[in-house]
């Protein structure tokens, strides 16, 4: 039997970290024996997306029943495609601007919604309300029938004091620019269409995901190798490792409701970043410096329900830590797509 809490010193390569990032726990592995249908990702060729499909291939295989995941995008890389064929998923390529083309995808009954527009948008406002609102209004009328799990992000909470603790999903969203409000704005289309529809529907606000190749810590540790001075004006966060939200992710279909339920989404800790940042300075046996001083709120989430549901993460923050610096430290790749955490301003 596989130990599910113990992991590898270093990882050294890209297949091993997809690999890890891909392993699939007890508990999603025994849900796949009951979920009923197949499942697709819609956006699967993002950041997350990958990986997250190869844990739902993985845990159906170890599952030992008989399910498809097939991965939609639009593949502007090609390669994308080649790599979830290669892993086990039934890539379709779909622009999901594309009503029709929408309404013609495989009716999948259980669907993790990944689409969207990011961090990074600042100038091209217009695509980002498109992305975030239009394509959840083509999904929603296209998988009425079928449970979503719909990514958001915990930006939609207003900035706290570190002092209160994070935002529980008790409180009342109340985004910040343009990115934040569309990432609302993509909730409330899927909780209208639960509504309306009786859609099962989990509003999974995760922040931030951690991987070797980007994430906080990739952010942070990157301007100490490179003799950069940390920005800490946003001095705090909260991270999880994505293998743990790859996880959760999955895990939350079964825990979809009509009408939308929220659930945040990320690790236990409220991260210092100037701990972290002197923590990566030992590591990689840099200085450090900082730019700023730490303001006086952050994005911070309490996600002890889904602690409660899903189990505490597996995968320490300062497990990531070690990792990540080792990682850098041996020329690991980075995706080079900055998290921008250091913003509070929402304008990213």
């Amino acid at each position: 039997m596989k130990n599910y809490c113990t992991h590898p010193k270093t990882i050294t390569s890209e297949a091993e970290l997809d690999a890890t990032l891909a392993r699939p726990y007890p508990e999603l592995v025994n849900m796949m024996k009951h979920l009923e249908g197949d499942i697709a990702i819609l956006g699967i060729a993002g950041k997350m997306g990958i990986t997250l499909g190869m844990a739902a291939v993985n845990a159906i295989r170890e599952a030992g029943v008989n399910k498809k995941v097939f991965g939609v995008s639009r593949f502007s890389d090609p390669a994308a495609a080649d790599t979830l064929s290669t892993a086990g998923i039934e890539p379709i390529r779909c622009d999901l601007l594309d009503r029709a083309a929408v309404a013609k995808l495989p009716k999948t009954p259980n669907i993790i919604f990944m689409a969207g527009r990011k961090f990074g948008t600042g100038g091209e406002e217009d695509l980002t309300w498109a992305m975030n609102t239009i394509v959840p209004a083509h999904v929603g009328e296209a998988f009425g029938s079928s449970r979503i799990v719909a990514f958001s992000t915990g930006c939609v909470y207003p900035l706290v004091p570190v002092t209160r603790g994070g935002c529980n999903e008790d409180v009342t969203p109340d985004p910040i620019g343009e990115y934040s409000s569309s990432c609302l704005g993509r909730e409330r289309v899927f909780a209208y269409y639960s509504r309306t529809l009786g859609t099962r529907v989990c509003l999974f606000r995760l922040n931030y995901a951690l991987d070797l190749r980007y994430g906080v810590l990739r952010d942070i540790a990157d301007a100490i190798w490179e003799g950069r001075p940390v920005n800490r004006s946003v001095g705090w966060f909260n991270a999880l490792w994505q293998g743990d939200a790859n996880n959760h992710a999955l895990l939350a279909l079964d825990h979809c409701t009509a009408p939308a339920t929220p659930l945040n989404v990320t690790g236990p800790e409220t991260a210092s970043v100037t701990a972290v940042a002197e923590r990566f300075g030992r590591l990689l046996d840099k200085p450090v410096t900082f730019n700023g001083d730490p303001g006086p709120v952050a994005y911070l989430n309490d996600a002890s329900r889904a602690h409660r549901l899903f189990g505490y993460p597996r995968v320490a923050l300062d497990t990531v830590i070690e990792w990540t610096a080792d990682w850098i430290k041996s020329g690991g790749r980075s995706l080079g797509k900055p998290t921008h955490f250091e913003v509070s301003s929402g304008k990213f």
